[in-house]
């Protein structure tokens, strides 16, 4: 079994991604199955065309329910689930729902597992999937703006300390195009000092947008489109690659003079 964590700063676009490389490996053939851990719940959507009852809900209900859902081509589609804003621990629920999930079986007969993941650094739920070694692969989806950048070095920070004492790696970086700030050049520098690659790009369109306002991943809603095509190549590379690295984050200091070098060139 394949499994593969995919970090990154809030709202930079982790589900998206998630969705749309399962969408592809499971073209491709594959058993895939997603684990939303993130208290939002919002992993699946474009997968299921709808929100699914998470495991803590259905946990809280005191009978046992379903907690894994099948989508029309076959991925299964769980939601960890969480507390309402401001009152509880995202790594808590998290933390429950991972053990549910192992206690049922729910992962044994997939190919392919991928966990996205909580943007919080600081949160239990963030180190989770890392601690409990739950997968071995990890990849940062970013933009090249500073803050994204930022905020996946310090992500970086936290798969370090794990990797040091398990078998979790650094796999690589996925360049999200979305921002008007878009260097190239950076983001493969930024790379390199972490000790990784970047393995792939997703354009931005206006027509991931649009897809996910119908519930839809983009390589179902137009599998012939740039975007689309972006996502079948990650998900053909991301199936091929194996091992990674143990990360070597910058100091901030040091992050920011590479920014402000890319700026000026």
């Amino acid at each position: 079994m394949k499994r593969i964590c995919v970090y990154g700063k809030g709202g930079i676009g982790k589900s998206t991604t998630v969705c749309n490389l399962a969408a592809a490996m499971a073209q491709a053939g594959k058993r895939v199955a997603v684990v939303g851990c993130d208290p939002k719940a919002d992993s699946t959507r474009c997968l299921m065309g709808r929100r699914i009852p998470t495991v803590l809900d259905q946990l809280k209900t005191g009978v046992p329910g379903e907690i894994a859902f099948t989508d029309s081509r076959g991925i299964r589609c769980i939601e960890a689930g969480g507390p309402e804003p401001g009152t509880g621990c995202a790594g808590r629920g998290i933390i429950v729902a991972m053990e549910e999930i192992r206690t049922r079986n729910l992962l044994e007969d997939r190919d392919v597992v991928l966990y996205d993941v909580l943007g919080d650094v600081v949160c239990g739920g963030f180190s989770m999937p890392l601690r409990e070694q739950v997968a071995e692969e990890v990849y940062l989806v970013t933009t090249s703006d500073f803050m994204s950048l930022y905020a996946a070095n310090n992500i970086c920070r936290g798969i370090r300390k794990y990797a040091q004492s398990s078998g979790v790696r650094l796999a690589g970086v996925i360049q999200n195009g979305r921002s008007i700030v878009d260097n190239d050049n950076l983001l493969w520098a930024f790379a390199a000092e972490l000790g990784t690659k970047v393995v792939g790009k997703i354009p931005m369109s206006s027509l991931i947008g649009q897809a996910e306002l119908e519930r839809r991943t983009v390589t179902e809603y137009a599998p012939e489109s740039e975007p689309a095509q972006a996502f079948f190549t990650l998900a053909s590379i991301l199936l091929e690659h194996s091992g990674g690295c143990i990360p070597m984050p910058m100091t901030d200091d040091q992050l920011e003079i590479l920014c402000q070098k890319a700026v000026l060139l």
